[in-house]
């Protein structure tokens, strides 16, 4: 899928939280609240995470945005 410059990336049908990294890039958790059924991306630097619990997943997804500077264009 490509985006255009300035467009944040479409919704998951099961997106839970989205974050916002240091330049505005999307951090997406999805998956279901049941236990080690979420997981985090994000469409700066392509990160993730695998498989874990809402708590911990929701967590983890914030720490990853406050300190992620990639952006999810290019420029």
């Amino acid at each position: 899928m490509k985006l255009s410059p300035n467009t944040a990336p479409v919704e998951p049908v099961n997106l839970l939280i989205r974050f916002h990294n240091q330049v505005g890039a999307a951090v997406d958790v999805t998956g279901t609240t049941a236990y080690m059924g979420s997981r985090w991306r994000c469409h700066g630097c392509g990160d993730d995470d695998g498989l874990h619990g809402i708590i911990s997943t929701r967590r983890n997804a914030n720490d990853h945005a406050g300190f992620c500077r990639a952006a999810y264009h290019r420029l």
